[in-house]
């Protein structure tokens, strides 16, 4: 039994490296927002302890606002253009309700998607799509469109607004094994098609990746994580999750950061195995 009695219970599937990444950054969000937050896996559930009401956080969450550090019409020109410029890593800061500097895809290998200029509209796309109410976020899945905010934006400058779908990052690997040519017949990337994205998971993903960074093997794209069973703060999930605290429940899996497009620019993350701790 663990001496903190969890609040929070989230479903979770701990072979799904976007929902594990999730659990990570749903605790950091807690913990930044409360303080003395502690989370850890209990089977298929993520359990947190402090914090604040599961209501709280993805309310918190939906209510993020982030720094413009660009001028808006170019970076509508760089999207139009699907930059694929990958010298200059324009980091994402979130300025309320929390702060926070998020920049790891200064790490190509753990990046999903090519260039660095969409970051700010895919983030802000998935928050604005987070529903507070649902009591299984994890699984919250719809077509995913820009925030209202965006085409008023475009009206104050004379552009004409247009309500646009924005695909995620790709961390959920429900959207990962779907989403290369040989999986499906065809490349929905190359072919523009959107589809169902998971909101929550994908912008916990993105907080959660700041602090855990998943271990690399010998073999290319290709990583490995482990769930942790004793209450935990964030500032020791980056050993914790790697491994190296010496829990005895822990569950270790390994995934692929795997391509998603003929061009080989866009990736996913692909659906995990269990691995025995000992393993790489």
């Amino acid at each position: 039994m663990n001496d903190l009695e969890p609040h929070i219970k989230i479903a979770v599937d701990p072979t799904n490296p976007g929902q594990f990444f999730a659990c990570c950054g749903l605790l950091e969000l807690a913990d930044r927002l409360c303080g003395n937050a502690k989370g850890y896996f209990d089977g298929h559930k993520f359990c947190i302890a402090g914090g604040g009401t599961l209501n709280d956080l993805l309310t918190a969450a939906k209510s993020v606002r982030f720094r413009e550090t660009e001028d808006a019409d170019q970076e509508e020109k760089d999207e139009d253009a699907d930059n694929d410029n990958d010298d200059t890593v324009q980091p994402l800061e979130i300025i309320s309700p929390i702060q926070f500097r998020l920049d790891w895809w200064q790490d190509k290998s753990i990046k999903t998607w090519a260039g660095s200029m969409k970051v700010h509209l895919i983030a802000a796309a998935m928050c604005h799509a987070i529903d507070p109410e649902n009591s299984d976020p994890f699984n919250q899945g719809q077509v995913v469109y820009d925030p209202p905010k965006l085409a008023a934006a475009a009206v104050a400058r004379k552009r004409k607004p247009k309500t646009k779908k924005r695909e995620p990052f790709c961390f959920d690997s429900r959207r990962g094994m779907n989403s290369h040519s040989i999986d499906v017949g065809f490349s929905s990337n190359d072919l523009k098609l959107t589809t169902t994205a998971f909101p929550v998971v994908e912008f916990l993903s993105l907080v959660g990746l700041q602090r855990c960074r998943p271990t690399p093997t010998n073999q290319p794209r290709v990583f490995t994580y482990c769930t942790w069973s004793c209450p935990c703060c964030p500032t020791l999930l980056p050993p914790t999750i790697n491994g190296f605290i010496g829990d005895p429940l822990a569950k270790c899996y390994r995934f692929e950061n795997g391509f998603r497009s003929g061009q080989k620019k866009h990736k996913a993350y692909r659906s995990a195995i269990p691995i025995p701790k000992e393993a790489d």
